[in-house]
C-alpha cells in the first residue's frame, strides 16, 4: 500500500455481491474477497460456511485518498440490511453479518460518526460489528471476481444483478467508466 491509499474491509452477507459493487466505484484500487473478524487461522470457504469459525465473508478493500471514506459507508450501508443479525436476504449465519474492520484509528471515528447519524433513518437498530482489522485471509482464487466471471449464473442475475442496477441508480456519478 502505497502513501496515497487506504485499506478497510466490508462484509454484509455474501461477499460475492460486495466485491462487484465496489469493483464498479472509482477511487476504489482494488477489492479482495476473503475472511476476517474470527478466530480460526487460515480459514476456508467451506470452514466459514459451518460457522464454527467466527469469521464473516468480507471484502478487502484498496482506496485512493480521494474517495472520501464516507461515500464508501453510504455505499456499503445502502448495499445492505444492517439491522440484520448474522443474515442478509437468504444468507444466514454469522459469517454472513454485518461487519465493519477499520484499519486506523480515523476510520473507527469516522465510521462511528456515520453510524450514529445513520442510525434515526432506522426504524430498529444498526447491529453491524464494528472492530479493528487483526487478519485478513484472502479467499480462494474462484471467489475472486465472482460476478464478472459468473454473471450469467441463477445467483448472479436473482441476488446481485438488483444490488448493482440499485447502485448504479443511486450512485452513478461515482461509478467508474467501465462500469
Amino acid at each position: 500500500m502505497t502513501k496515497n491509499e487506504n485499506s478497510i474491509v466490508f462484509g454484509g452477507g455474501c461477499f460475492w455481491c460486495i466485491e462487484a459493487i465496489f469493483q464498479m466505484i472509482n477511487g476504489v484500487i482494488s477489492v479482495m474477497p476473503g475472511y476476517a473478524g474470527g478466530i480460526t487461522k487460515n480459514p476456508t470457504y467451506d470452514s466459514v460456511c459451518s460457522g464454527d469459525t467466527g469469521h464473516a465473508e468480507v471484502i478487502k478493500i484498496e482506496y485512493s485518498n480521494s474517495l472520501d471514506l464516507n461515500i464508501l459507508l453510504q455505499i456499503f450501508f445502502e448495499m445492505h440490511d444492517p439491522t440484520t443479525l448474522n443474515r442478509q436476504g437468504a444468507d444466514i449465519g454469522t459469517q454472513y453479518r454485518s461487519i465493519i474492520l477499520y484499519t486506523t484509528n480515523l476510520q473507527k471515528e469516522s465510521i462511528d460518526r456515520y453510524i450514529l447519524k445513520l442510525q434515526s433513518t432506522y426504524d430498529r437498530k444498526i447491529v453491524t460489528e464494528i472492530k479493528k482489522l487483526d487478519v485478513f485471509y484472502p479467499a480462494e482464487d474462484y471467489h475472486v471476481n465472482y460476478y464478472k466471471n459468473n454473471a450469467k449464473t441463477p445467483y448472479c442475475g436473482i441476488v446481485i444483478g438488483p444490488k448493482i442496477a440499485k447502485i448504479k441508480k443511486e450512485f452513478g456519478a461515482l461509478l467508474k467508466q467501465s462500469s
